[in-house]
């Protein structure tokens, strides 16, 4: 198993934009109802600091995620915002759940 955690904090101006944008892209995840990975996004208090995790079974399914054309528009929104932190990505290990 696969485990990302990206983390990033965007400008107040362009927060529910980003929102938007992400429930776009959940939408499109639940329609494909891929079995082979998770995905979830969470903001924090301030409102506009993001924390997504995307848990893959293996390469091939952190591949799929890329395909999405939700996710490549969210994507280049986010590119193009100029974000106050720019995303970070962390490989996270999986020490216990409570689903399979």
């Amino acid at each position: 198993m696969k485990v990302t955690k990206i983390q990033y904090t965007v400008s107040p101006e362009f927060a529910e934009t980003n929102k938007k944008n992400i429930a776009a892209v959940m939408a499109e995840l639940r329609t494909l109802n891929h079995p082979d990975f998770r995905y979830s996004t969470y903001c924090g208090e301030d409102g506009k600091t993001f924390t997504h995790l995307f848990i893959a079974k293996d390469d091939e399914a952190k591949k799929i995620i890329a395909g999405v054309e939700s996710f490549k528009h969210f994507q280049a929104e986010l590119n193009g915002s100029n974000p106050e932190v720019p995303p970070q990505f962390e490989n996270v290990t999986v020490v216990g759940s409570s689903w399979n």
